[in-house]
């Protein structure tokens, strides 16, 4: 099951390299220990994360070479005097491939070159190509007889700032790293040093690992070849650094989601006249959805006829639709025989039925007359052409660990006016019928999702400089990674609902309730796909990761802050996962930056969730009033009530009533107001 490729990592072994990610070339090179020159285990983790690996065998580094990757490894060329080698090609660099490389860096690619001790003697020329970037590999050997890992030259690095914000943190997740024999870096740009000796080694505070940026690229110098090596990989916190390194490198390469593929119905001029034609029969409708008083009839009829004319055209281009697209066609006509009253588009929704359709790809023609949740109530026609992503590996956890028949992810192709909004759903609950609407389909905005994530959650990354992991901020970055971890997190959350111990209506749909029990439904649904996803992770589904971070990132940073005010039950579920956290020292706010131990932080998160999950698993016994009261207090207990609060444990005195609704009325529109962590960082974010 495979999720989008994150980038294509070329390791390049056509210039007398001292490692090979090719396991039969290191036998070759070390029979009797192998290991001492691979790196088969380094690649090998970045395919799992989703990079394309691949060895450059023979080929010279031209731009053709190079237009075929994101990041280049080159890892210690050397003379065979010096080194086991992959006896391919000279040590050095001809002139066309240095220059080849520093435009590759200069157009945005990644570039990691790891050298070694006593630099000067392997013939290579490393440092020609890294003098265009400010940087050098210096011919030392570091000594440390203090910090050390078993040998004065197996040094222990003393760790830097790996940077905050949206642009990644390098050391995430990095506490210790050794390096075998090491030379030291030399910097003349600035370039931000990862790790350093210490005051102990013989040389005293010399750089041993940089980052720099480059024009549109990045590039990453480490005096030692070693510690990535199959032996030393797994040693300290080398695999961490290692995947840190490489996903910061690519990061500058962003993938976008095309909005319109070439051969859409949305390039067809019907569709044109279909959303412009919805769009002005809008302008004719009263809040209900009828004709408005004065609204002249001959042209609300004229934009029907156009409408009707249009989706016609545009039938053969979704066949897989025709039967919903004649019922729209006749509800159509129907609502203008019946004097354009309130719509009634029963039959029609009943023949919508995207989510037996799910092909990754297809898209689908949209006519209702609807209003938005999370906006106004007021109904009008709207027109949209919605593409269903639904790649391989969603497809198969659906099929095998995640039955939901109704779920359908969408992006937005076009749409009229009326979605032109923050909308992220399609739901049949907003079409306008005369009765109960079919329940067939759930439709989420994968697209707008992500998109909202990666603009609010970034921008706050910067402001609070978090200390974000390189492969966190390489989905803020990257519209694919970002949307496909919302349709695998919509896909567990959603289903999440009716599984599990549960309050009698899970959706609550029904239910008049204190919107603090919203709020924990909706947390406990995003703290099971949370707990899931680690579990899809540990299984060796790589991805599964971009679903945590996005819950976290998008809980913590973007639900307390979005919306008004007014019983925001999202914004309530955000606020309680950081008290939590916060309290429990699972992140930290010191010296105005937000710090989340992402070691241990989703042991917080099951934490929050058992304590959730008890509070439902025990609600059964209590009555409805006790149970209301009990998760308030759960709530209160890591985010302050208002004053005021009827609610609040230490003044509630509520009779328990078999119908305690009534109370509802006590509870405050702010109920939870925010802290002033939120209250500051929703001013500044506004700004």
């Amino acid at each position: 099951m495979s999720a989008a490729t994150i980038a294509r990592v070329l390791f390049d072994e056509a210039h007398s390299e001292a490692w090979t990610i090719r396991p039969e070339l290191a036998r070759e090179m070390q029979p009797a220990h192998p290991g001492d020159s691979s790196y088969a285990t380094a690649a090998s983790v970045l395919a799992e994360r989703e990079f394309e690996v691949a060895p450059n065998a023979a080929a010279p580094l031209t731009a053709d070479t190079l237009a075929q990757c994101d990041v280049l490894v080159i890892a210690h060329p050397s003379e065979p005097a010096w080194e086991r080698t992959t006896g391919t090609g000279s040590p050095r660099l001809s002139p066309e491939e240095l220059t080849a490389i520093q435009e590759f860096v200069a157009r945005g690619g990644g570039l990691i070159v790891l050298g070694e001790t006593e630099q000067d003697k392997y013939g290579n020329n490393l440092n020609e190509l890294l003098a265009g970037f400010g940087l050098r590999l210096a011919n030392d050997t570091v000594q440390d007889y203090e910090h050390c890992h078993g040998a004065p030259s197996w040094i222990l690095a003393e760790l830097g700032d790996g940077g905050r914000g949206r642009g990644g943190d390098l050391l995430a997740r990095v506490n210790s790293a050794c390096l075998y024999r090491a030379t030291t870096v030399a910097s003349t740009n600035g370039a931000r040093v990862l790790a350093r000796a210490h005051s102990t080694a013989s040389n005293p505070g010399a750089p041993l690992i940089v980052a720099q940026q480059h024009g549109n690229g990045r590039v990453v110098v480490l005096a030692d070849s070693d510690l990535f090596g199959d032996d030393c990989i797994d040693e300290l916190d080398h695999r961490a650094l290692w995947c840190n390194l490489v996903s910061w490198a690519a990061s500058s390469t962003a993938v976008g989601v095309p909005e319109v593929v070439a051969d859409s119905p949305a390039l067809d001029p019907a569709w044109a006249q279909l959303r412009d034609q919805t769009n002005a029969l809008a302008t004719l409708q009263a809040p209900d959805g009828a004709l408005a008083q004065g609204a002249d009839l001959g042209q609300a009829q004229q934009h029907v006829e156009a409408m009707s004319a249009a989706i016609e055209q545009l039938a053969p281009r979704f066949e897989h639709q025709a039967q919903y697209l004649d019922a729209v066609r006749a509800d159509l006509s129907a609502w203008v025989a019946g004097g354009l009253q309130r719509p009634d588009f029963t039959a029609s929704l009943e023949q919508f039925r995207p989510e037996l359709d799910r092909r990754d790809g297809v898209e689908n023609l949209v006519v209702f007359p609807m209003y938005k949740q999370n906006g106004s109530r007021d109904t009008c026609f709207e027109s949209l052409i919605v593409r269903v992503p639904w790649p391989q590996h969603v497809a198969e956890l659906e099929r095998s660990r995640y039955d939901n028949p109704k779920f359908v992810p969408v992006e937005l192709v076009d749409f009229t006016r009326g979605y032109d909004s923050e909308c992220a759903t399609l739901f049949p609950e907003t079409v306008s019928v005369s009765g109960r609407p079919v329940n067939n389909f759930g439709a989420i905005f994968c697209d707008r999702e992500a998109a909202r994530l990666r603009r609010v959650a970034g921008a706050a990354a910067d402001l609070l400089a978090l200390n974000l992991p390189p492969d966190a901020a390489c989905m803020l970055a990257r519209p694919d990674v970002s949307q496909q971890a919302y349709i695998l997190w919509d896909l567990i959350h959603d289903r999440a609902h009716s599984h599990g111990d549960l309050p009698f209506d899970p959706f609550m749909i029904r239910q008049r309730a204190p919107y603090w029990m919203y709020s924990l439904e909706e947390l406990r649904c995003d703290l099971t796909a949370f707990t899931q996803a680690q579990q899809l992770e540990r299984d060796g589904i790589a991805a599964a990761r971009y679903v945590q971070y996005a819950i976290l990132l998008d809980r913590l940073l973007r639900f307390p802050i979005t919306g008004p005010r007014l019983r925001n039950y999202d914004g309530l579920g955000g606020q309680l996962l950081f008290a939590f956290l916060h309290r429990h020292r699972f992140l930290h706010w010191t010296d105005n930056r937000l710090t989340i131990e992402w070691e241990r932080v989703g042991d917080g998160v099951a934490q929050l969730y058992a304590e959730v999950q008890d509070l439902y698993r025990t609600g059964i016994d209590r009555t409805k009033l006790q149970h209301w009261a009990a998760a308030h207090d759960l709530v209160a207990g890591n985010v302050a009530p208002a004053t005021g609060s009827r609610w609040a444990k230490a003044v509630r005195s509520l009779d328990d009533v078999e119908d305690p609704r009534p109370y509802v009325d006590l509870v405050l529109e702010d109920e939870f107001p925010l802290s002033i962590f939120y209250s500051s960082l929703k001013t500044k974010l506004a700004a």
